[in-house]
């Protein structure tokens, strides 16, 4: 299926939903945090898409906005689109989990949790990852400060 046709099907589902195509060949989707769930089930479950591969799932701080991005693909019809949600609370960050959709999310959101503070509602474990409890903050923000481990050029 080609990325006008994709774009097509998928824009009938939520139509709030914003697509481009940047300078890669994938179809970009962004989506409101509260469609998130929706949108990424009917993705996998929908015959037409069959997007039955989570390959990443990545923390991003945008400084304005933190967010997830997901790369999904399909082994059946081998296509692949890109989905992004993101929030302008930097306090709480918290979206739906997809663990339920597709398992290998779990860990992935764990990792987005531990480095970003990103909160994932009904994951079934989500806690520290790489970090200890103890450890003050979140690394992979942009705004992350650590004096004690600061490395200077």
């Amino acid at each position: 299926m080609t990325n006008e046709a994709l774009q097509s099907l998928i824009s009938t589902w939520i139509p709030e939903l914003e697509f481009t195509e940047e300078k890669s060949q994938f179809l970009n989707i962004s989506v409101q945090p509260e469609h998130l769930h929706q949108l990424m089930m009917q993705l996998k479950r929908n015959p037409e898409t069959n997007f039955n591969y989570l390959f990443c799932l990545s923390g991003v701080d945008w400084e304005a906005a933190l967010g997830v991005v997901y790369h999904l693909e399909s082994t059946t019809h081998r296509h692949t689109i890109v989905v992004k949600v993101k929030t302008t609370d930097r306090e709480n960050p918290t979206f739906d989990s997809v663990c339920d959709i597709w398992y290998t999310a779990e860990f992935h959101e764990r990792e987005a949790f531990d480095f970003f503070g990103i909160k994932f509602n009904n994951h079934p474990n989500l806690k520290r990852l790489f970090l200890t409890e103890e450890w003050d903050g979140f690394p992979l923000r942009k705004d992350y400060v650590d004096e004690i481990n600061m490395v200077i050029k």
